[in-house]
């Protein structure tokens, strides 16, 4: 059983940023933030395989948000630039030990098996 845990979460404005971190208590094939704001559904933000390195973004933050490890820590980061409103969620790390993340893949839940219990994001407008 693979526990992880999340920080790096709390308040910014507009324009600003944050970094979340994920520690795992053992290693994992692929890590991943999701987020789930009030009265919506969890999405996939962003993803890593970790044996590979290749990374997969959603859309909406393309450009702006940055995931990357640091498998001697079995660590993963999410650097949030240039943040948004819309982008205030509960954010959550996820772990899998289900092979290789495809782009077609990377952003369902059933993908993962381990969850954290997540880090409050709010953005100010």
């Amino acid at each position: 059983q693979v526990q992880l845990v999340e920080s790096g979460g709390g308040s910014v404005q507009a324009g600003g940023s944050l970094r979340l971190s994920c520690v795992a208590s053992g290693y994992t094939s692929s890590m991943g933030w999701f987020r789930q704001a009030p009265g919506k559904e969890r999405e996939g933000v962003a993803a890593i395989y970790t044996a590979g390195g290749s990374t997969y973004y959603a859309d909406s933050v393309k450009g702006r948000f940055t995931i990357s490890q640091d498998n001697a820590k079995n660590t993963v980061y999410l650097q949030m630039n240039s943040l948004k409103p819309e982008d205030t969620a509960m954010y959550y790390c996820a772990a899998g030990d289900r092979g290789p993340l495809y782009s077609y893949r990377w952003s369902r839940a059933s993908t993962y098996n381990y969850w954290g219990q997540g880090t409050q994001v709010t953005v100010s407008s």
